[in-house]
């Protein structure tokens, strides 16, 4: 097997830039990360931010009625038979959108760049 010069270079040039990149020394004058801050104190242990369940039962079904403030964002409902579901609040308008599940579909791509 003959290699081509074309594309012998290439590969020199990653190794090479590996090698460097594996035998760079820290910088010295790195400093440790600050203490994050606590969370403000007037909603810290704000007990309006926390919602606030309701839950009803019926021969069918139970619901739970998720409100912050107040205002209604979120109902799930289990029925007796069959998977449970979601409303969602969409808006300010009140419409509500169903959902089967909470997650949103949105998935982290996870490749395997190296392996030892």
């Amino acid at each position: 097997m003959r290699l081509r010069p074309a594309t012998l270079l290439p590969t020199f040039a990653f190794v090479f830039a590996l090698a460097a990149f594996a035998q760079k020394p820290p910088p010295a004058n790195l400093e440790p990360l600050p203490e994050a801050p606590p969370p403000p104190p007037e909603i810290a242990n704000d007990p309006e931010l926390e919602p606030q369940v309701t839950i009803v039962r019926r021969p069918t079904e139970t619901i739970e009625e998720y409100r912050v403030k107040g205002r209604l964002t979120m109902i799930k409902v289990i029925p007796k038979t069959g998977r449970p579901y979601y409303l969602v609040a969409d808006g300010s308008d009140g419409t509500f959108v169903r959902r089967d599940s909470l997650d949103t579909g949105f998935k982290v791509p996870m490749w395997l760049l190296f392996s030892f």
